[in-house]
């Protein structure tokens, strides 16, 4: 598929519903040919724009380089297919593997037991030729390899990036179910947010969502924390070229900008506001991130309006009548403390946020995990009405 390394089919994988974000920000880059799929973008690029991707891309989730595609109609034709392809152009026998399997068919029902199948060819193939099996690392292999297998069609690529790209290496405190920071850059990206306007979470948890907003406030890439990526132990095919990965990150470190940018959070409990402090500091972002130890419903919005960004609970670890009393109390705080914003939620919980009793302006379906989500706009104007008053209203 990739005959030359100068002009490469790239494709990077996202959070289903940031896909048109993604490909705003791999424009940006300098990306050509990009199309949108479900929970991908792919384009055209080089080496060096594999390295930026890594290093810039706060929406993506990792970076893959197609090499090869074939058909399939059982187990033997996947191990038969992978051994086919020459892996010495790759890897060598010295060198170590890991496997990451993905499947949307019909054809096999388990993943991990696909990768096996596809790590034993590759292992076949060295060992028919030297007699010798390369070995497995799961942490960091030389060659991170990513299967997958759409009904009967097996697309093989190189992962680039290593480790996922949401892990950006910031976080030393996480609360239950931290928001994933790929998902948090999204969400902040989508409200369209001006950078110098107000952004709060008033419900800010282990505080990703206003770390991920200082970062793209001041121009700091997400990779900015990392100093691993899988490209970085390719050493024939894209082997790594340290030149050119130092210069891109200088000039990506040379672009970052001073800025005082006015991001709240509010946390109700004092331990959970305490991480969020040591995470926003572990970050350096502490001169753009104040967080106060307060309910939501008591949350002094600054004047000037902005935005509001709320992940509250969805209902897994809430009773029915709680989640419902919740999002009635979102409601009321966006009428009574802030007018002049416009205020987003994510949610699951359908059936609760229509006890917000506001009108929305947008629903954006996202998914946050295994969960099908609606980030929902409302826009606080002076005078704004609820929907209902005894009942709630009609999604």
């Amino acid at each position: 598929m990739n005959e030359s390394p100068e002009e490469l089919r790239l494709t990077a994988k996202a959070i289903y519903g940031l896909e048109e974000v993604l490909s705003f920000e791999l424009k940006k880059l300098g990306a050509r040919d990009i199309e949108l799929h479900n929970r991908a973008v792919s384009f055209t690029g080089d080496k060096g724009l594999i390295y930026k991707c890594n290093l810039h891309l706060r929406t993506a989730l990792r970076i893959l380089v197609p090499v090869e595609k074939f058909n399939v109609q059982d187990e033997q034709s996947l191990y038969d297919g992978i051994k086919a392809i020459d892996w010495e152009k790759y890897m060598g026998v010295d060198d170590t593997l890991g496997i990451d399997c993905v499947l949307n068919t019909p054809l096999f029902t388990h993943s991990l037991f696909i990768a096996q199948k596809a790590k034993d060819a590759i292992a076949d193939q060295f060992r028919d030729r030297y007699n010798k099996r390369p070995s497995v690392d799961l942490a960091k292999p030389t060659l991170r390899i990513h299967l997958h297998v759409y009904n009967d069609v097996c697309t093989v690529a190189l992962d680039s990036s290593g480790e996922s790209l949401h892990k950006r290496g910031y976080r030393s405190q996480v609360n239950l179910a931290p928001m994933n920071e790929v998902l948090a850059a999204g969400l902040v990206l989508l409200t369209g947010w001006n950078r110098s306007s107000n952004l709060i979470d008033p419900m800010c948890g282990s505080g990703t969502i206003l770390i991920e907003a200082a970062l793209i406030a001041a121009n700091i890439p997400p990779g900015y924390y990392k100093d691993d990526f899988g490209f970085m132990r390719w050493n024939r095919f894209l082997a790594y070229d340290p030149e050119l990965w130092q210069r891109i990150y200088d000039a990506a470190i040379d672009r970052i900008v001073e800025v005082s940018p006015k991001i709240y959070g509010g946390e109700i409990s004092h331990n959970v506001a305490r991480k969020a402090k040591e995470n926003v500091k572990f970050a350096k972002v502490e001169d753009m991130v104040q967080i106060r130890e307060c309910a939501m419903e008591d949350f002094e919005a600054p004047e000037g309006g902005g935005v509001v960004i709320m992940n509250p609970p969805y209902g897994e670890r809430m009773n029915l009548q709680d989640s419902n009393e919740l999002y009635a109390s979102m409601g009321d705080t966006f009428k009574k403390r802030f007018t002049g914003y416009d205020c987003w939620i994510i949610s699951s919980n359908m059936e609760a946020l229509k006890y917000v009793g506001l009108k929305s302006s947008r629903r954006i379906p996202v998914a946050n995990g295994h969960l099908e989500c609606r980030f929902v706009k409302y826009e606080m104007y002076s005078g704004t009405k609820r929907v209902f008053k005894e009942k709630p209203a009609e999604e």
